[in-house]
């Protein structure tokens, strides 16, 4: 850790993510002196390689616009590259590397074989026009579509880029390739090779995974008050499973604030957090304005403020605070599933553990929306769709899956379960093994 602060002194983000896995790891790593005579730790923290580009595109008004694209492929150990791209103003090499990093765990857990990536710009498509968005889209491939194929590297969609644009990007792949590889992008419509379940996924898998976790400190999930921050597909797709498990959200957040719903959310507003979220206003106050009779809007609040039992990091990292944890704790809150990367800042994640509060780190709870873009590679390559009830059945075995790995690595001499050890160690030790059996490379 001294090495790398000295070698990237700025890159906060990524310090933090790899700060998480050293310290969980330290003890089983120092168990396999193979691992130090092959300096996995020293190859496996820095990424195979980084592409950056620029990415020059004209607005409505014909003025030209330029944006910084990147693509940082982290590690392939196990399989191609895979992970989403991100379009939002506070994009930075940093933040894709913490996201890379995390990535490449998160997908080890999955069962799948695929390696870590992510991508991006630092394009914010608020305010912009379908149009706008189209050309961007399209300028960005045609920088990064010589990088990426389905066996080398598949891009999915992240915060900013949703199914609108994953069509543009792929739209515009295709003709540059000049062949029809669906698998090469996922996320896609569900008329050209795009899985069912796909957009629901993180959510769902998250709520799966938190379902598991509460059954393994016997308790259960229904009739529990859940505060969940943001309301884009991920916010969406944990609503949607949390109302179908029998749990009641009493808050989304925004950019904007928070909006109180007290006698839970109900499927009609489920449904318009997708109008709120094709719009592009990033307001949730639409929310409240929409439905002025079950909302109650608070603006420059967190979702944290609402009491809950469940809170549910949807939005960005590092959005929990210390003093966010302290808030719900205060509440009454027993338990925090990070379903955004690495939602909650350090602070937050030990101030839970000390006053014993059940938490699971982002690795674990949202690598259902990977699994099932692997799950949706696995259908493009054998050119086949399946119903929606195989998707959720894979989906239901791979969290658990995750959820049992987290055990048999997390569970501490007293019994309890730490997931944030669990999840890291499980992770490394798959990626390891696989960088110790290829060789130094």
């Amino acid at each position: 850790m001294a090495r790398l602060q000295a070698k990237y002194p700025n890159e906060t983000e990524y310090l933090q993510a790899v700060q998480e896995v050293l310290e969980s790891i330290e003890e089983v790593y120092n168990q396999h002196p193979e691992f130090e005579r092959a300096k996995i730790v020293e190859r496996m923290v820095e990424p195979d390689r980084i592409f950056t580009f620029r990415v020059t595109w004209v607005d409505d008004r014909g003025e030209v616009q330029t944006n910084l694209g990147y693509r940082v492929q982290f590690n392939s150990a196990i399989g191609p590259y895979k992970g989403g791209l991100r379009f939002h103003r506070a994009v930075t090499p940093s933040m894709l590397k913490f996201l890379g990093f995390e990535q490449t765990f998160k997908n080890a857990l999955t069962t799948l074989p695929m390696g870590g990536a992510k991508g991006g710009s630092d394009f914010d498509p608020k305010g912009k026009s379908n149009e706008e968005i189209m050309r961007f889209c399209q300028a960005f491939m045609l920088e990064l579509w010589n990088c990426i194929g389905p066996d080398q590297d598949i891009p999915a969609g992240d915060v900013g880029v949703g199914s609108r644009e994953i069509g543009y990007l792929y739209g515009m792949y295709k003709k540059l390739a000049r062949q029809y590889n669906t698998g090469v992008i996922t996320g896609k419509g569900m008329t050209w090779g795009g899985s069912i379940l796909r957009p629901e996924a993180t959510g769902y898998g998250a709520l799966y995974f938190t379902h598991y976790l509460l059954a393994e400190a016997g308790k259960d999930i229904r009739g529990s008050r859940i505060a969940i921050s943001g309301f884009g597909n991920v916010a969406w797709g944990a609503c949607k499973k949390a109302l179908e498990l029998g749990a009641k959200v009493v808050a989304i957040s925004g950019p904007d604030g928070v909006c109180e719903i007290p006698d839970g959310i109900t499927p009609e507003m489920i449904d318009y957090m997708l109008v709120m979220r094709a719009s592009n206003r990033d307001r949730v106050e639409d929310m409240a304005l929409k439905f002025p009779d079950k909302t109650r809007f608070t603006a420059g609040k967190k979702a944290w403020s609402v009491k809950c039992d469940i809170a549910l990091p949807c939005a960005f990292q590092n959005e929990l605070s210390e003093e966010d944890a302290a808030e719900l704790v205060a509440n009454g809150t027993w338990c925090c599933c990070e379903v955004s990367n690495m939602g909650c800042q350090p602070g937050a994640i030990h101030y839970f553990q000390q006053h014993g509060i059940l938490f699971a780190p982002g690795k674990a709870v949202n690598a259902g929306g990977v699994a099932t873009s692997g799950l949706e590679m696995t259908q493009n390559a054998s050119h086949i769709s399946w119903s929606g009830k195989e998707v959720d059945d894979k989906l239901h075995y791979i969290m658990k899956s995750i959820h049992d790995a987290c055990v048999k690595y997390g569970t501490q001499p007293d019994g309890k379960v730490d997931y944030v050890k669990g999840a890291n160690i499980a992770g490394f030790m798959k990626v390891a093994t696989a960088m110790l059996e290829q060789g130094t490379v």
